[in-house]
């Protein structure tokens, strides 16, 4: 599918007048009872989406953030060709379309009269190892639909109102009838001229275009719980989309995601590393520091320290979702180093070891060179 702004040849700044002008003048252009041409109805029906998701503050502002992606499918949305592009048609060719206005909300919310509640926005957030462990407070600037001040979401200029529309007198629809072979029809739309509202905005207001929303720039403070993870998901209230028509405000989903540390490594509430230590810390012990997420911290290696050897540093861990009293613990993995090369004395000081551990009477499990001689 191509861009929704290119379909109609408007730029991205096109204000409601302009995007129904040139719905309008391409409308007629692809019509399938005008143009006979291969494909000319499937182009109508995409000029026909495009002015749908367009011009409808709530779905433009979706599809300018999101893409196509971002209007879910399309769900809840007629096809415009079979519906909403009809009625348009009907309106330029019956109606005259004399003086009435683009005053109410888009063709998305046009069969719903009532209050509207605003859309859920979703917000990507990256944070860092440590801010996911032990939670922070960010500055996020967001784009979302307000009521416009101006009109207070009137959509109307100064202190005039909306009036009753002239074209369905209220009644939000319009019926066409149609002759065919096989008796006459009547087809019933949404009204294109107040769009279903039953009323129109004489006088709309600059600022919104007769909307009754605007898309500003926002700067939030959120709170990012201790122990969060990528992909949880945080929950701003009444910071969507504003609704129409006096409807709340939808909410705002901020979706995490932590990076990556270069030596640590999460497993649910537990932390894992690995250090390494020559092979005479593993023999006779020893106390090191190692990196943790509460800074370097001692850890005491047991004399005797087997290869691949675990051990923990209890409550150093991730704190628990919820309850950040709860902690989990560090687990460290030992890799014990041994010696490519030893000088003279480090040869003979361990050919006096091993030979220390053949008079004790320790048997080596296989005999070969050395050892075979030490050991037999």
């Amino acid at each position: 599918m191509a861009d929704y702004y290119d379909l109609l040849g408007v730029g991205r700044d096109a204000d409601p007048d302009t995007l129904k002008r040139a719905y309008r003048r391409l409308a007629r252009q692809y019509h399938p009872d005008i143009n006979k041409d291969p494909g000319a109805e499937d182009k109508f029906k995409e000029i026909g989406r495009a002015y749908e998701v367009l011009s409808d503050p709530q779905t433009r502002a979706r599809y300018d953030q999101f893409g196509e992606a971002g209007l879910g499918g399309a769900a809840g949305m007629p096809d415009m060709g079979d519906m909403g592009g009809f009625a348009d048609l009907f309106e330029t060719f019956f109606s005259g379309f004399g003086g009435g206005g683009m005053g109410g909300p888009g063709a998305g919310g046009a069969r719903r009269r009532g209050p509207r509640q605003g859309d859920d926005l979703r917000f990507d957030l990256t944070i860092s190892f440590s801010e996911a462990v032990f939670g922070q407070e960010k500055e996020i600037q967001i784009r979302h639909l307000e009521t416009c001040s101006t009109c207070n979401g009137s959509g109307a200029k100064g202190s005039s109102g909306p009036t009753t529309c002239g074209t369905c007198g209220g009644a939000g629809q319009v019926r066409r009838a149609t002759r065919t072979p096989f008796g006459s029809f009547t087809q019933v739309a949404p009204c294109p001229t107040c769009e279903g509202t039953g009323q129109v905005i004489a006088d709309p207001c600059n600022a919104c275009g007769g909307q009754g929303l605007q898309q500003v720039r926002k700067k939030l403070r959120i709170n990012i719980p201790a122990g969060v993870d990528s992909g949880t998901r945080l929950r701003v209230a009444n910071e969507g989309n504003a609704g129409q028509r006096g409807g709340p405000a939808g909410d705002l989903y901020v979706f995490l995601t932590v990076q990556s540390h270069p030596s640590l490594r999460r497993d649910g509430i537990n932390i894992q590393s690995e250090v390494a230590v020559n092979y005479l810390q593993a023999i006779l012990g020893d106390t090191i520091e190692v990196d943790t997420v509460d800074g370097p911290t001692e850890l005491e290696i047991p004399a005797g320290t087997q290869p691949g050897a675990v051990l923990t540093l209890t409550g150093k861990g991730v704190p628990k979702l919820g309850n950040p009293v709860a902690r989990g613990n560090h687990l460290i993995s030992l890799k014990v180093q041994l010696p490519t090369k030893t000088s003279a004395d480090e040869r003979e000081l361990l050919q006096q070891l091993a030979g220390h551990h053949s008079a004790k009477g320790q048997k080596h499990p296989h005999k070969s060179g050395l050892f075979g001689g030490l050991f037999g």
